[in-house]
């Protein structure tokens, strides 16, 4: 897991509350269904939490999302990418 990869998943756990510690959430898996189990209203939560930290937005209309939202790695990748400074 990469430094920034650490971050967004200690971001995630914590705008979430998840019952999961964020060294464990394996940076390949999916965020969403079987993986992390998440939910469009977690992604909401995830997009906020990443437009203030990171200073650029996620837009729910974005065709891109499923593989931005794919998992803990694409997401830290799309924000290594966009973020602003």
């Amino acid at each position: 897991m990469t430094a920034l990869e650490a971050e967004v998943a200690a971001l995630i756990v914590g705008a979430l509350q998840l019952e999961v510690q964020p060294e464990e959430i394996d940076p390949d898996a999916p965020l969403f269904g079987e993986g992390l189990g998440l939910d469009s209203i977690d992604a909401l939560e995830m997009a906020l939490a990443i437009s203030r930290k990171y200073g650029f937005q996620l837009r729910s209309d974005d065709e891109r999302n499923g593989r931005i939202f794919a998992s803990l790695r694409s997401l830290s990748a799309h924000i290594e990418k966009n973020r602003a400074g």
